[in-house]
């Protein structure tokens, strides 16, 4: 899965949460000083040609849509940062996280708990 900015996220975010829409409906959600219309068009084209959005021609509009889940994204995000940084290896990743004193012991023991209750 390609991996996205900072700014796309926030974007793809938006759809998530509120469905399909026109890139006017789009600059609704944002506070002024709102960004300016083309920039919001610029992204939204790029990310629908990262295969993350889709559109829906009205006349000379488009509404878009995701065409990616958020949990699609979230794992496949977590697979990039682990084949990248962790040789692929899930192991790896738990000690790094054991190392760094991120988990806990108990955190640890829930994890291995949940993960022997999901391959019964």
């Amino acid at each position: 899965m390609k991996r996205l900015t900072a700014k796309e996220e926030e974007i793809i975010g938006l759809f998530w949460e509120k469905g399909s829409m026109f890139v006017k409906q789009l600059l609704d959600y944002y506070e002024d000083p709102k960004p300016h219309f083309n920039t919001l068009s610029t992204i939204v084209r790029g990310l629908e040609e990262k295969g993350f959005l889709s559109h829906e021609a009205f006349g000379n509009t488009y509404k878009y849509y995701a065409t990616v889940t958020e949990d699609e994204y979230r794992k496949g995000t977590l697979k990039n940062v682990i084949a990248k940084y962790f040789n692929n290896s899930y192991l790896g990743v738990v000690s790094s996280l054991i190392k760094e004193e991120d988990i806990s012991i108990e955190e640890l023991r829930e994890l291995i708990r949940r993960v022997e209750e999901e391959n019964k």
